[in-house]
Protein backbone atom coordinates (compact mmCIF):
# COMPACT_ATOMS: atom_id res chain seq x y z
CA UNK A 1 0.00 0.00 0.00
CA UNK A 2 1.17 2.80 -1.12
CA UNK A 3 2.36 5.87 1.41
CA UNK A 4 -0.86 8.38 0.04
CA UNK A 5 -3.05 5.06 0.14
CA UNK A 6 -1.86 4.71 3.99
CA UNK A 7 -2.21 8.24 5.10
CA UNK A 8 -5.51 8.22 3.31
CA UNK A 9 -6.52 5.21 4.90
CA UNK A 10 -5.35 6.52 8.75
CA UNK A 11 -7.31 10.26 7.93
CA UNK A 12 -10.26 8.49 6.74
CA UNK A 13 -10.81 6.34 10.03
CA UNK A 14 -9.64 9.36 12.16
CA UNK A 15 -12.23 11.13 10.70
CA UNK A 16 -14.80 8.26 11.19
CA UNK A 17 -14.12 8.00 14.47
CA UNK A 18 -14.00 11.48 15.31
CA UNK A 19 -17.80 11.99 13.76
CA UNK A 20 -18.39 8.73 15.80
CA UNK A 21 -17.31 10.19 19.19
CA UNK A 22 -18.92 13.45 18.17
CA UNK A 23 -22.53 11.34 17.42
CA UNK A 24 -22.23 9.93 21.12
CA UNK A 25 -21.17 13.05 23.01
CA UNK A 26 -24.17 14.81 21.18
CA UNK A 27 -26.71 11.66 21.27
CA UNK A 28 -25.71 11.46 25.18
CA UNK A 29 -26.15 14.88 25.46
CA UNK A 30 -29.49 15.33 24.31
CA UNK A 31 -30.45 11.59 26.46
CA UNK A 32 -29.94 14.17 29.54
CA UNK A 33 -31.97 16.83 28.71
CA UNK A 34 -35.08 17.20 31.19
CA UNK A 35 -38.08 16.11 30.29
CA UNK A 36 -40.48 19.12 29.98
CA UNK A 37 -42.12 19.63 33.32
CA UNK A 38 -45.51 18.51 34.03
CA UNK A 39 -47.78 16.74 37.30
CA UNK A 40 -45.92 14.06 39.23
CA UNK A 41 -46.83 10.75 37.77
CA UNK A 42 -47.45 7.46 39.46
CA UNK A 43 -46.36 4.28 38.77
CA UNK A 44 -48.10 2.57 35.88
CA UNK A 45 -50.79 4.91 36.04
CA UNK A 46 -49.02 7.60 35.21
CA UNK A 47 -51.32 11.02 35.04
CA UNK A 48 -54.21 9.01 34.11
CA UNK A 49 -56.03 10.10 36.91
CA UNK A 50 -54.68 13.76 36.39
CA UNK A 51 -57.02 14.30 33.64
CA UNK A 52 -60.30 15.31 34.14
CA UNK A 53 -62.78 13.33 31.77
CA UNK A 54 -64.75 17.41 31.55
CA UNK A 55 -63.26 20.10 29.70
CA UNK A 56 -59.10 18.58 30.08
CA UNK A 57 -58.35 21.17 27.80
CA UNK A 58 -59.06 23.39 30.76
CA UNK A 59 -56.92 22.05 33.33
CA UNK A 60 -53.59 21.42 30.35
CA UNK A 61 -53.81 25.40 30.16
CA UNK A 62 -53.75 26.09 33.76
CA UNK A 63 -50.55 23.28 34.36
CA UNK A 64 -49.31 25.73 31.74
CA UNK A 65 -49.74 28.61 33.81
CA UNK A 66 -48.68 26.89 37.04
CA UNK A 67 -45.51 25.48 35.52
CA UNK A 68 -44.28 27.95 33.58
CA UNK A 69 -43.93 26.22 30.27
CA UNK A 70 -45.89 25.94 27.11
CA UNK A 71 -44.39 22.43 26.69
CA UNK A 72 -45.21 19.86 29.21
CA UNK A 73 -44.89 16.11 29.63
CA UNK A 74 -47.94 13.85 31.15
CA UNK A 75 -47.68 9.68 30.72
CA UNK A 76 -50.58 7.77 30.53
CA UNK A 77 -50.44 4.29 31.25
CA UNK A 78 -46.80 4.53 29.77
CA UNK A 79 -47.63 6.25 26.73
CA UNK A 80 -45.42 9.57 26.56
CA UNK A 81 -47.75 13.08 26.19
CA UNK A 82 -46.59 16.40 24.94
CA UNK A 83 -48.91 19.33 25.38
CA UNK A 84 -48.39 22.11 23.58
CA UNK A 85 -49.98 25.26 25.04
CA UNK A 86 -48.94 28.23 23.02
CA UNK A 87 -48.65 29.28 19.46
CA UNK A 88 -44.81 29.46 19.22
CA UNK A 89 -44.71 25.80 20.01
CA UNK A 90 -47.03 24.34 17.58
CA UNK A 91 -45.45 26.44 15.08
CA UNK A 92 -41.91 25.52 15.87
CA UNK A 93 -42.66 21.81 16.29
CA UNK A 94 -45.82 20.94 14.48
CA UNK A 95 -44.94 23.81 11.25
CA UNK A 96 -41.63 23.91 10.40
CA UNK A 97 -40.65 20.41 11.71
CA UNK A 98 -42.93 19.13 10.33
CA UNK A 99 -41.09 16.27 9.04
CA UNK A 100 -40.69 14.85 12.40
CA UNK A 101 -44.52 15.61 14.17
CA UNK A 102 -46.72 14.82 11.19
CA UNK A 103 -47.14 10.83 12.05
CA UNK A 104 -50.00 9.80 14.09
CA UNK A 105 -51.18 6.34 15.22
CA UNK A 106 -54.49 5.30 14.99
CA UNK A 107 -54.69 2.25 16.82
CA UNK A 108 -52.53 3.28 19.75
CA UNK A 109 -53.87 6.32 19.98
CA UNK A 110 -57.73 5.57 19.45
CA UNK A 111 -57.88 2.01 19.27
CA UNK A 112 -61.81 2.14 19.68
CA UNK A 113 -61.92 4.55 16.94
CA UNK A 114 -60.07 1.72 14.81
CA UNK A 115 -62.50 -1.10 16.35
CA UNK A 116 -65.97 1.10 15.29
CA UNK A 117 -65.01 1.30 11.64
CA UNK A 118 -62.77 4.37 11.29
CA UNK A 119 -59.55 2.85 9.82
CA UNK A 120 -60.61 4.12 6.14
CA UNK A 121 -60.38 8.26 7.74
CA UNK A 122 -56.92 8.94 6.36
CA UNK A 123 -56.67 11.87 8.94
CA UNK A 124 -55.81 9.11 11.82
CA UNK A 125 -53.43 7.43 9.45
CA UNK A 126 -49.73 6.78 10.07
CA UNK A 127 -47.52 9.55 7.87
CA UNK A 128 -46.33 8.43 4.56
CA UNK A 129 -47.25 8.02 1.01
CA UNK A 130 -50.92 6.44 1.03
CA UNK A 131 -51.35 9.28 3.50
CA UNK A 132 -50.50 11.52 1.12
CA UNK A 133 -51.94 10.23 -1.77
CA UNK A 134 -55.59 11.03 -0.02
CA UNK A 135 -54.63 14.22 1.41
CA UNK A 136 -53.75 15.38 -2.25
CA UNK A 137 -56.91 14.36 -3.60
CA UNK A 138 -58.71 16.29 -1.28
CA UNK A 139 -56.58 19.07 -1.25
CA UNK A 140 -57.43 19.46 -5.41
CA UNK A 141 -61.17 19.74 -3.95
CA UNK A 142 -61.35 21.73 -1.25
CA UNK A 143 -57.73 22.98 -0.25
CA UNK A 144 -58.01 26.67 -1.47
CA UNK A 145 -60.64 29.45 -1.25
CA UNK A 146 -60.12 29.20 -5.21
CA UNK A 147 -60.97 25.31 -5.13
CA UNK A 148 -64.03 25.90 -3.05
CA UNK A 149 -65.69 28.38 -4.94
CA UNK A 150 -67.87 26.16 -7.90
CA UNK A 151 -69.57 25.17 -3.94
CA UNK A 152 -70.81 28.29 -2.79
CA UNK A 153 -74.53 28.32 -4.69
CA UNK A 154 -75.11 25.08 -3.57
CA UNK A 155 -73.75 26.79 -0.31
CA UNK A 156 -75.99 29.97 -0.40
CA UNK A 157 -79.26 27.21 -1.17
CA UNK A 158 -78.29 25.18 1.80
CA UNK A 159 -78.55 28.40 4.16
CA UNK A 160 -82.25 29.55 2.56
CA UNK A 161 -83.35 25.45 3.33
CA UNK A 162 -82.05 26.27 6.61
CA UNK A 163 -83.49 29.70 7.38
CA UNK A 164 -86.89 28.01 6.28
CA UNK A 165 -86.82 25.41 8.85
CA UNK A 166 -85.51 27.99 11.35
CA UNK A 167 -88.95 29.77 10.36
CA UNK A 168 -91.32 27.13 11.16
CA UNK A 169 -89.59 24.88 13.53
CA UNK A 170 -87.40 26.96 15.42
CA UNK A 171 -87.09 24.92 18.69
CA UNK A 172 -85.64 22.21 16.69
CA UNK A 173 -82.70 24.38 15.66
CA UNK A 174 -79.89 21.55 16.68
CA UNK A 175 -81.32 18.93 13.80
CA UNK A 176 -81.98 21.70 11.38
CA UNK A 177 -77.97 22.81 11.83
CA UNK A 178 -77.09 19.41 11.74
CA UNK A 179 -79.71 18.85 8.39
CA UNK A 180 -77.50 21.78 6.89
CA UNK A 181 -74.23 20.25 7.67
CA UNK A 182 -75.20 17.00 5.83
CA UNK A 183 -76.77 18.85 2.99
CA UNK A 184 -74.02 20.90 2.54
CA UNK A 185 -71.38 17.87 2.73
CA UNK A 186 -73.53 15.45 0.46
CA UNK A 187 -73.82 18.37 -1.92
CA UNK A 188 -70.20 18.88 -2.52
CA UNK A 189 -68.53 15.28 -1.43
CA UNK A 190 -71.15 13.49 -4.17
CA UNK A 191 -73.36 15.46 -5.64
CA UNK A 192 -76.57 14.45 -4.41
CA UNK A 193 -79.02 17.20 -3.38
CA UNK A 194 -81.31 16.46 -0.56
CA UNK A 195 -84.45 16.14 0.06
CA UNK A 196 -86.22 18.76 2.15
CA UNK A 197 -86.63 16.54 4.84
CA UNK A 198 -86.43 13.53 6.46
CA UNK A 199 -83.39 12.45 3.15
CA UNK A 200 -82.39 8.51 3.83
CA UNK A 201 -78.79 9.79 2.92
CA UNK A 202 -78.24 12.63 5.59
CA UNK A 203 -79.89 10.36 8.34
CA UNK A 204 -77.07 7.51 7.62
CA UNK A 205 -74.52 10.47 7.46
CA UNK A 206 -75.47 11.66 10.07
CA UNK A 207 -75.61 8.81 12.35
CA UNK A 208 -72.49 7.88 11.14
CA UNK A 209 -70.38 11.10 12.06
CA UNK A 210 -72.32 10.95 15.24
CA UNK A 211 -70.47 7.77 15.89
CA UNK A 212 -67.10 9.08 15.59
CA UNK A 213 -67.65 11.75 18.42
CA UNK A 214 -68.97 9.08 20.59
CA UNK A 215 -66.13 6.59 19.46
CA UNK A 216 -63.30 9.19 19.55
CA UNK A 217 -64.32 10.76 22.96
CA UNK A 218 -61.51 11.58 25.46
CA UNK A 219 -61.48 8.65 28.46
CA UNK A 220 -65.35 7.60 27.31
CA UNK A 221 -63.01 3.73 26.89
CA UNK A 222 -60.55 2.31 29.01
CA UNK A 223 -59.18 0.36 25.73
CA UNK A 224 -58.02 3.87 24.83
CA UNK A 225 -56.00 4.19 27.82
CA UNK A 226 -55.00 -0.21 27.56
CA UNK A 227 -55.07 -0.76 24.12
CA UNK A 228 -53.95 -3.84 24.52
CA UNK A 229 -57.87 -4.34 25.41
CA UNK A 230 -58.97 -3.92 21.53
CA UNK A 231 -57.98 -8.18 21.71
CA UNK A 232 -60.35 -8.78 24.17
CA UNK A 233 -63.72 -10.94 22.85
CA UNK A 234 -66.87 -9.38 23.40
CA UNK A 235 -68.38 -11.93 25.65
CA UNK A 236 -65.01 -11.32 27.94
CA UNK A 237 -66.29 -9.54 31.29
CA UNK A 238 -65.85 -5.60 30.84
CA UNK A 239 -65.66 -6.28 27.12
CA UNK A 240 -68.97 -4.06 26.88
CA UNK A 241 -67.16 -1.17 24.56
CA UNK A 242 -66.82 -4.37 21.53
CA UNK A 243 -70.61 -4.64 21.56
CA UNK A 244 -71.10 -1.01 21.46
CA UNK A 245 -67.88 -0.53 18.75
CA UNK A 246 -69.70 -3.45 16.34
CA UNK A 247 -72.48 -1.36 16.52
CA UNK A 248 -71.01 1.66 15.38
CA UNK A 249 -69.22 0.26 12.96
CA UNK A 250 -72.65 -1.51 11.04
CA UNK A 251 -73.30 2.90 11.14
CA UNK A 252 -70.17 4.05 9.41
CA UNK A 253 -70.53 1.39 6.45
CA UNK A 254 -73.34 2.39 5.63
CA UNK A 255 -72.47 5.86 5.73
CA UNK A 256 -69.57 5.54 3.76
CA UNK A 257 -70.84 2.73 0.86
CA UNK A 258 -74.93 4.54 0.56
CA UNK A 259 -73.59 7.84 -0.91
CA UNK A 260 -70.85 6.44 -2.87
CA UNK A 261 -72.80 3.50 -4.67
CA UNK A 262 -75.30 6.46 -5.47
CA UNK A 263 -73.01 8.80 -6.94
CA UNK A 264 -71.45 5.57 -9.50
CA UNK A 265 -74.90 4.87 -10.44
CA UNK A 266 -75.71 8.43 -11.15
CA UNK A 267 -72.27 8.40 -13.13
CA UNK A 268 -73.52 5.43 -15.15
CA UNK A 269 -76.61 6.68 -16.31
CA UNK A 270 -75.39 10.21 -16.68
CA UNK A 271 -77.51 12.09 -14.29
CA UNK A 272 -74.10 12.89 -11.88
CA UNK A 273 -73.32 16.28 -11.19
CA UNK A 274 -69.84 17.84 -10.07
CA UNK A 275 -68.63 16.68 -6.97
CA UNK A 276 -65.37 15.67 -5.05
CA UNK A 277 -66.15 11.93 -5.64
CA UNK A 278 -67.51 12.51 -9.27
CA UNK A 279 -64.25 14.88 -10.49
CA UNK A 280 -62.12 12.00 -8.94
CA UNK A 281 -64.09 8.43 -10.18
CA UNK A 282 -64.10 10.25 -14.01
CA UNK A 283 -60.16 10.95 -13.64
CA UNK A 284 -59.38 8.13 -11.30
CA UNK A 285 -57.47 6.61 -14.44
CA UNK A 286 -54.93 9.09 -15.75
CA UNK A 287 -54.79 9.87 -11.71
CA UNK A 288 -54.06 6.36 -10.83
CA UNK A 289 -56.89 6.59 -8.09
CA UNK A 290 -58.68 2.73 -7.18
CA UNK A 291 -62.46 3.18 -5.97
CA UNK A 292 -61.52 2.80 -2.74
CA UNK A 293 -58.96 5.24 -2.44
CA UNK A 294 -62.14 7.45 -3.83
CA UNK A 295 -64.56 5.89 -1.10
CA UNK A 296 -62.38 6.56 1.67
CA UNK A 297 -61.51 9.90 1.16
CA UNK A 298 -64.83 10.83 0.24
CA UNK A 299 -66.55 9.36 3.72
CA UNK A 300 -63.34 11.36 5.74
CA UNK A 301 -64.35 14.33 3.98
CA UNK A 302 -67.96 13.88 4.93
CA UNK A 303 -66.34 13.14 8.89
CA UNK A 304 -65.21 16.72 8.37
CA UNK A 305 -67.48 18.76 7.38
CA UNK A 306 -70.52 18.29 9.09
CA UNK A 307 -70.07 17.73 13.35
CA UNK A 308 -68.08 20.37 13.78
CA UNK A 309 -69.49 22.64 11.58
CA UNK A 310 -73.10 21.81 13.60
CA UNK A 311 -71.07 22.98 17.11
CA UNK A 312 -69.86 26.23 15.30
CA UNK A 313 -73.27 26.94 14.81
CA UNK A 314 -75.14 26.24 18.10
CA UNK A 315 -72.37 28.37 19.43
CA UNK A 316 -73.04 31.08 17.63
CA UNK A 317 -76.90 31.22 19.15
CA UNK A 318 -75.35 30.98 21.83
CA UNK A 319 -73.59 33.85 21.34
CA UNK A 320 -75.78 36.18 20.02
CA UNK A 321 -78.23 35.48 23.57
CA UNK A 322 -75.76 36.52 25.49
CA UNK A 323 -74.34 39.62 23.35
CA UNK A 324 -77.23 40.92 22.27
CA UNK A 325 -75.16 43.91 21.03
CA UNK A 326 -72.88 42.42 18.56
CA UNK A 327 -75.68 40.94 17.09
CA UNK A 328 -77.08 44.58 16.69
CA UNK A 329 -74.18 45.89 15.22
CA UNK A 330 -73.86 42.75 12.41
CA UNK A 331 -77.60 43.82 11.17
CA UNK A 332 -76.90 46.92 10.97
CA UNK A 333 -73.84 46.20 9.02
CA UNK A 334 -75.39 44.00 6.73
CA UNK A 335 -78.68 46.17 6.64
CA UNK A 336 -76.61 49.37 5.29
CA UNK A 337 -74.97 46.74 2.41
CA UNK A 338 -77.82 44.20 1.84
CA UNK A 339 -81.33 46.04 2.61
CA UNK A 340 -83.60 45.04 5.25
CA UNK A 341 -85.73 43.11 2.90
CA UNK A 342 -82.69 40.90 1.29
CA UNK A 343 -80.45 38.37 2.75
CA UNK A 344 -76.37 38.46 1.84
CA UNK A 345 -74.40 36.38 -0.56
CA UNK A 346 -71.18 35.60 -1.55
CA UNK A 347 -71.14 39.02 -3.23
CA UNK A 348 -71.78 40.96 -0.65
CA UNK A 349 -68.57 39.42 1.82
CA UNK A 350 -65.82 41.58 1.26
CA UNK A 351 -68.13 44.38 2.70
CA UNK A 352 -69.31 42.71 5.44
CA UNK A 353 -66.23 42.85 7.90
CA UNK A 354 -68.12 43.03 11.41
CA UNK A 355 -70.10 40.03 10.23
CA UNK A 356 -66.51 38.29 9.03
CA UNK A 357 -65.02 39.38 12.97
CA UNK A 358 -68.06 37.16 13.84
CA UNK A 359 -67.40 34.01 12.85
CA UNK A 360 -63.50 34.50 13.52
CA UNK A 361 -65.00 35.24 17.34
CA UNK A 362 -67.01 31.84 17.43
CA UNK A 363 -64.27 29.94 15.80
CA UNK A 364 -62.19 31.46 18.74
CA UNK A 365 -64.40 31.01 21.65
CA UNK A 366 -65.52 28.09 21.76
CA UNK A 367 -63.85 26.07 19.26
CA UNK A 368 -65.28 23.02 17.88
CA UNK A 369 -61.89 21.36 18.02
CA UNK A 370 -60.58 22.25 21.32
CA UNK A 371 -57.82 19.95 21.39
CA UNK A 372 -56.38 18.60 18.03
CA UNK A 373 -56.32 15.04 16.88
CA UNK A 374 -53.19 13.59 18.25
CA UNK A 375 -49.70 14.06 16.31
CA UNK A 376 -46.88 11.92 16.70
CA UNK A 377 -43.59 11.41 16.71
CA UNK A 378 -41.32 7.99 15.87
CA UNK A 379 -37.80 9.97 16.85
CA UNK A 380 -36.69 11.54 19.98
CA UNK A 381 -35.67 15.16 19.83
CA UNK A 382 -34.94 18.29 21.84
CA UNK A 383 -37.02 22.09 21.84
CA UNK A 384 -35.91 24.49 24.32
CA UNK A 385 -34.00 22.57 26.16
CA UNK A 386 -36.14 19.71 26.72
CA UNK A 387 -36.53 16.38 25.71
CA UNK A 388 -39.25 15.05 23.31
CA UNK A 389 -39.19 11.09 23.85
CA UNK A 390 -39.56 8.91 20.70
CA UNK A 391 -43.23 7.70 20.42
CA UNK A 392 -44.64 10.74 22.01
CA UNK A 393 -47.96 11.64 21.21
CA UNK A 394 -47.99 15.64 20.42
CA UNK A 395 -51.09 16.99 21.31
CA UNK A 396 -51.73 21.00 20.39
CA UNK A 397 -54.11 22.91 23.32
CA UNK A 398 -55.91 25.06 20.45
CA UNK A 399 -58.72 26.21 23.24
CA UNK A 400 -55.82 27.10 25.23
CA UNK A 401 -54.00 29.21 23.13
CA UNK A 402 -57.13 30.46 22.00
CA UNK A 403 -57.72 31.82 25.16
CA UNK A 404 -54.53 33.01 26.18
CA UNK A 405 -54.91 37.22 27.43
CA UNK A 406 -51.65 37.67 26.17
CA UNK A 407 -52.82 37.16 22.47
CA UNK A 408 -56.76 37.82 23.39
CA UNK A 409 -57.02 40.00 26.57
CA UNK A 410 -60.05 39.47 28.07
CA UNK A 411 -60.16 35.95 26.28
CA UNK A 412 -63.83 34.41 27.85
CA UNK A 413 -65.67 37.33 27.04
CA UNK A 414 -67.09 37.45 23.06
CA UNK A 415 -66.26 40.25 21.31
CA UNK A 416 -65.79 40.68 17.14
CA UNK A 417 -63.78 44.14 18.22
CA UNK A 418 -60.71 42.00 18.63
CA UNK A 419 -60.95 41.34 14.81
CA UNK A 420 -61.44 44.93 13.83
CA UNK A 421 -59.15 47.82 12.82
CA UNK A 422 -60.10 51.22 14.67
CA UNK A 423 -61.79 52.09 11.11
CA UNK A 424 -63.78 49.29 11.29
CA UNK A 425 -62.04 47.17 8.49
CA UNK A 426 -60.41 43.38 9.41
CA UNK A 427 -57.32 43.79 11.15
CA UNK A 428 -54.48 41.42 9.32
CA UNK A 429 -52.16 41.77 12.06
CA UNK A 430 -54.66 39.82 14.02
CA UNK A 431 -54.03 36.18 15.48
CA UNK A 432 -56.43 34.05 13.16
CA UNK A 433 -58.35 31.11 14.92
CA UNK A 434 -57.15 29.16 11.81
CA UNK A 435 -55.94 26.73 13.86
CA UNK A 436 -59.56 24.85 15.34
CA UNK A 437 -58.48 23.41 12.21
CA UNK A 438 -55.26 21.56 13.30
CA UNK A 439 -51.62 22.38 12.57
CA UNK A 440 -49.20 21.65 10.10
CA UNK A 441 -49.15 19.02 7.63
CA UNK A 442 -52.38 17.65 9.60
CA UNK A 443 -54.01 21.06 9.38
CA UNK A 444 -58.02 20.39 7.71
CA UNK A 445 -57.58 20.62 4.51
CA UNK A 446 -61.43 21.55 3.75
CA UNK A 447 -60.86 24.61 6.04
CA UNK A 448 -61.70 26.62 3.23
CA UNK A 449 -65.22 24.84 2.50
CA UNK A 450 -66.31 25.01 6.02
CA UNK A 451 -65.39 28.58 6.29
CA UNK A 452 -67.21 30.05 3.28
CA UNK A 453 -70.33 27.41 4.68
CA UNK A 454 -70.23 28.74 8.09
CA UNK A 455 -70.06 32.48 6.59
CA UNK A 456 -73.02 32.46 4.45
CA UNK A 457 -75.06 30.75 7.17
CA UNK A 458 -73.82 33.10 9.85
CA UNK A 459 -74.53 35.70 7.97
CA UNK A 460 -78.16 34.85 6.33
CA UNK A 461 -79.33 34.33 10.04
CA UNK A 462 -77.88 37.62 11.44
CA UNK A 463 -80.10 38.87 8.46
CA UNK A 464 -83.05 36.78 8.80
CA UNK A 465 -84.20 36.51 12.51
CA UNK A 466 -83.65 38.12 16.08
CA UNK A 467 -81.93 35.83 18.51
CA UNK A 468 -82.70 35.59 22.18
CA UNK A 469 -83.38 33.97 25.34
CA UNK A 470 -86.08 31.98 25.55
CA UNK A 471 -89.10 32.79 28.03
CA UNK A 472 -91.32 30.53 30.15
CA UNK A 473 -94.52 30.10 29.89
CA UNK A 474 -94.96 32.85 32.55
CA UNK A 475 -92.64 35.24 30.46
CA UNK A 476 -89.20 34.78 32.23
CA UNK A 477 -86.07 34.55 31.00
CA UNK A 478 -84.89 30.89 30.31
CA UNK A 479 -80.96 31.92 31.09
CA UNK A 480 -78.65 29.31 28.89
CA UNK A 481 -76.01 27.19 31.15
CA UNK A 482 -73.20 27.64 28.03
CA UNK A 483 -72.31 24.18 28.89
CA UNK A 484 -70.79 22.20 26.27
CA UNK A 485 -70.32 18.29 26.19
CA UNK A 486 -66.14 17.93 26.34
CA UNK A 487 -66.36 15.67 23.52
CA UNK A 488 -64.00 15.33 20.93
CA UNK A 489 -66.44 17.53 18.98
CA UNK A 490 -67.08 20.22 21.58
CA UNK A 491 -70.59 21.30 21.07
CA UNK A 492 -73.20 22.85 23.39
CA UNK A 493 -75.41 20.65 25.38
CA UNK A 494 -79.17 21.10 24.89
CA UNK A 495 -80.45 25.13 25.17
CA UNK A 496 -83.24 26.71 24.61
CA UNK A 497 -83.66 30.08 22.86
CA UNK A 498 -86.26 32.50 20.57
CA UNK A 499 -85.81 32.65 16.88
CA UNK A 500 -87.86 35.29 15.58
CA UNK A 501 -88.11 37.19 11.64
CA UNK A 502 -86.75 40.88 11.91
CA UNK A 503 -89.46 41.74 9.75
CA UNK A 504 -92.51 40.66 7.42
CA UNK A 505 -90.66 40.96 4.18
CA UNK A 506 -88.01 38.69 5.22
CA UNK A 507 -90.46 36.06 6.66
CA UNK A 508 -92.03 35.98 3.01
CA UNK A 509 -88.75 36.13 1.37
CA UNK A 510 -87.69 32.75 3.60
CA UNK A 511 -91.20 31.41 2.86
CA UNK A 512 -90.35 31.45 -0.91
CA UNK A 513 -87.86 28.64 -0.49
CA UNK A 514 -90.44 26.14 0.27
CA UNK A 515 -89.15 23.48 -2.32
Amino acid sequence: MSDISLQTWGLSLGLAGGLILVHRLWSGSRSQLPLPPGPKKLPILGNLLDIPSKDPWETYAKWAKDYGSDVLHISIAGQSMILLSSLKATQDLLDKRSSTYSDRQMNEGSPMLALCGWDFAFVLWKYGEPWRTHRRMMKEGFGSPQAVVKYQPKQVLAAHRLLYRLLHTPQDFYSHFAYWGGDNALSAIYGIDVQPTNDPFVEKALHGVDSFAVAGSPGAFLVDALPFLRFVPEWFPGAGFQKTAREIKAMVTEMKDKPFAETKRRISNGTASSSFATDCLESAKERDYTEKMVSDAAATIMLGGTETTVSTMASLLLAMMANPEAQRKAQAEIDAVVGKDSLPTFEHESELPYVAAVLKEMLRWNPAGPIALPHYTEQEDNYNGYRIPAKSMILGNSWGILHDEKTYPDPFSFKPERWLTADGKLNPNAVDPDIGFGYGRRECPGRHFAKTLLWVATASILAAFTVEKARDENGNVIEPTYEYNSGIINSPLPFKCSIKPRSQAIERTIRSFDS
